[in-house]
């Protein structure tokens, strides 16, 4: 009895998702395109790694959802009469009209086109899909509505899909590399005729004539000013926007490695010689947002007439199916099918406008304004009353606070204007250390292929990018650019990775730990030694000690937590932390350092401050108070880690660490003890302006040694200071990118009376 009940109730319920299926199927694919419609912006400005992998899960769920809906619309239990499943069953007419929403679907919204800048080189894949989808759609509309009501805005559907499927294609092959490549190359110049000229030139000799060669100097080429170059008052946002963009124009060959003139060199430079550091990085910020946007939107597409022309089309042919479906006759249609199929056409046409108004209100838009010669001027009247122009990009705030951002509306409502996710993620190799797994979870996590991921959600903290470091990183860079007026010192500059400093500031005994071991080595060495002398330091003017904690933190973040960023140094350095790290955790064993003290710490001095706190949480403002609490609750962990620090700056260190490891041992844990009590002798003040300095020059050399590809692909992350500070040094012109000496002459043949 109980199996027959069983066995009813599951065939009612097959029976029930039989019928719902297909809906629901829809409901989800247009669920997602509206999730990523809006949350795909939010990819700049956060590097949440939740945030990011749910929209890696809606991308990538698009596809196989409409695969699967094609499939199920066109399997063999979907007749051309209706099913058996009773009353739940839709219309085959209605089925194959909302096939034709699947090609709108695929053509993804205009705020992603690609995840990743691996999906613009697929564009070849996706045009095969196209030519798949649009033909099985064709043919099976063809099919079911044969002469049927719904024959023609079902066309009208296709044709729309169609467009806006060709938009997504030409955007992802204009974003590849080749196609990227290709836009940017000028036409082709061979100078002039030189065979025609020395024929001329010979025969005229042999006739006796006197005739010469003179170069005739040609006018040069001004590019159009947004404003007076001379003037340096401080940037309005919209002046900001016009630089950002007439850079981005000059400089985003820089992904693909071209190369630029020294006139380009001479005019970034200037430009950001005379600003400060919060205008240089805003003119930054706002220009790789114009980088993000041509690699992983629709932009490129609907900047162009071409575009205009698609989704103007697109656009009407919507309003003229919803107009027709209005009008037919839906008896035989039941009432939730009609209801799904007017939220379909709404929906689309919904995004449509939306998405107007945000490219509207886009930079774009803010630029195109100002060259307003290609503009009709009621439209520029229209845009300009729409205070598009002049509004607050950059609001006033407090960004001087390193404390852990909360989710809280104010959080929430910075993010609207961000450029970048404003953030620094922090690793540290004592913290790792001393909080280290059990060998039996490590092998366990390591099974799964989990440690990376788990790394970063455990022992990576993220930390707000302040006010100082910025101007720390800028101070430095211009000094550097102010010496390179030549091309030659310029390289010298852009490859100093902390030997320079030195010279410059007389360290000379400090040389050793960075021009006699690799890169890779010297990033560990001086990571491990800021850390000694950090926990160690009574230094008065605490502020220059945690920009250099914080950089030293984010280096060592970059190099084992991001390896594609650092490929040419990542192998041998992961080994090099490894080694190290084991070394770290067999030192801390024997001092019994470690996670045992933390806990004794922590449940003896901080456990009646938290159950007071705990105890007393009556609103949403007590649990924040009680998170601060928690967070004071860390000083255990501090504590900990400062006796950490002082153990290994007791070891004695007379005799050289290699000479009682040898060469198998990449461990460099006790050279950096040697290097911290080096840096101690320097005395307080003078040690931190030092290592700060070494920090700023080795975070500059590997932005240059990172490759273009990996820059950009950081930007639908949340962006990296990393990056900034690359497209930072090309604007000072410090690099081997400028090797063009561009020239404004031409010969003549002149032949004398």
């Amino acid at each position: 009895m109980k199996i027959a009940v069983l066995s009813k109730a599951i065939h009612s319920w097959r029976e029930l998702l039989k019928a719902w299926d297909l809906r629901i199927v829809f409901f989800v694919s247009l669920f997602l395109q509206t999730f990523l419609f809006f949350a795909a912006p939010l990819r700049k400005r956060v590097s949440t790694p939740y945030v990011i992998m749910a929209m890696w899960l809606a991308y990538t769920l698009v596809d196989s959802i409409v695969n699967n809906a094609t499939r199920l619309i066109l399997s063999n239990r979907v007749s051309d009469s209706p099913s058996s499943g009773g009353p739940s069953s839709t219309n085959p007419e209605l089925l194959a009209f909302w096939a034709s929403f699947l090609l709108i679907h695929l053509g993804c919204p205009d705020t992603i086109t690609a995840f990743a800048l691996e999906d613009n080189e697929l564009w070849r894949r996706y045009l095969n899909q196209l030519v798949n989808q649009w033909s099985v759609v064709a043919s099976s509309s063809i099919t079911k509505l044969h002469k049927t009501k719904l024959l023609l805005p079902n066309l009208i559907i296709i044709v729309a899909g169609l467009f806006r499927y060709t938009e997504r294609i030409l955007s992802l092959y204009l974003a590849s590399f080749d196609g990227f490549r290709q836009s940017l190359l000028t036409k082709p110049d061979p100078g002039p005729n030189y065979a025609k000229l020395m024929d001329v030139y010979f025969s005229k000799k042999e006739a006796n004539l006197p005739t010469q060669i003179e170069i005739i100097q040609e006018p040069k080429r001004i590019p159009k000013a947004t404003h007076d170059q001379d003037k340096l008052t401080p940037l309005t946002d919209l002046e900001v926007v016009q630089h950002a963009y007439r850079f981005f124009q000059i400089f985003k060959g820089l992904i693909v490695d071209l190369i630029f003139s020294f006139r380009e060199r001479d005019q970034s430079r200037d430009f950001f010689l005379n600003r400060t550091a919060r205008e240089a990085f805003k003119v930054v910020e706002v220009e790789l947002n114009f980088f993000y946007e041509i690699l992983y939107t629709k932009v490129q597409v609907l900047r162009s007439k071409f575009g205009y022309f698609l989704r103007l089309v697109s656009f009407l042919l919507n309003l003229v199916a919803l107009g027709l479906f209005c009008k037919i006759d839906k008896d035989g249609f039941l009432v939730v099918d009609v209801g799904i199929t007017y939220i379909l056409l709404l929906a689309t046409i919904a995004h449509d406008i939306i998405a107007l108004g945000m490219f509207l209100l886009s930079d774009w838009t803010s630029v195109a304004l100002t060259e307003s010669d290609n503009i009709p001027s009621f439209l520029v009247r229209i845009l300009r009353k729409s205070r598009n122009v002049n509004r607050e990009r950059w609001p006033d705030q407090d960004s001087s606070s390193t404390r852990h951002w909360t989710c809280s509306f104010g959080w929430c409502m910075q993010i609207k204007h961000r450029r970048w996710s404003e953030s620094l993620c922090q690793y540290n190799l004592i913290h790792y250390c001393l909080n280290a797994r059990s060998e039996w979870s490590e092998k366990l996590i390591g099974c799964f292929g989990l440690t990376n991921m788990l790394d970063g959600l455990d022992y990576v903290e993220t930390i707000k990018f302040t006010d100082g470091l910025r101007d720390l990183i800028f101070k430095e860079m211009k000094m550097k650019s102010q010496m390179a007026d030549d091309l030659e010192t310029a390289k010298e500059i852009s490859v100093a990775r902390g030997d320079w400093v030195l010279q410059i500031e007389g360290c000379t005994e400090l040389l050793p730990w960075i021009d006699e071991v690799n890169f890779d080595a010297s990033l560990l060495l001086w990571h491990i030694a800021t850390d000694l002398c950090f926990h160690t330091s009574n230094a008065d003017n605490r502020d220059v000690c945690l920009l250099s904690k914080l950089l030293a933190d984010y280096m060592l973040y970059i190099l084992i937590m991001q390896p594609t960023m650092m490929s040419s140094v990542a192998g041998i350095g992961k080994i090099r932390f490894r080694d190290t790290c084991a070394d770290a955790k067999r030192f801390f064993r024997r001092r019994k350092t470690g996670k045992a003290e933390k806990e004794k710490k922590f449940s003896l001095n901080n456990i009646f401050a938290v159950e007071k706190y705990f105890c007393s949480c009556k609103s949403y403002m007590d649990i924040l108070r009680f998170k601060k609490c928690c967070c004071k609750v860390k000083t255990g962990w501090d504590e900990v880690h400062q006796q950490a620090c002082r153990n290994i700056l007791d070891v004695d260190t007379v005799v050289k660490p290699v000479a009682v490891r040898g060469n198998k041992s990449k461990s460099v844990l006790f050279d950096a003890c040697i290097l911290a009590k080096e840096l101690n002798k320097l005395g307080e003040e003078r040690k931190w302006v030092i290592i700060s300095k070494v920090w700023v020059e080795m975070l500059c050399y590997a932005a240059c040694r990172c490759t273009p590809n990996s820059h950009v692909a950081e930007l639908s992350k949340g962006g990296q200071l990393i990056t900034l500070v690359w497209l930072l040094m090309a604007h000072f012109g410090l690099g081997d990118q400028f090797q063009i000496r561009e020239g404004h002459a031409r010969a003549k043949l002149i032949v004398e009376k």
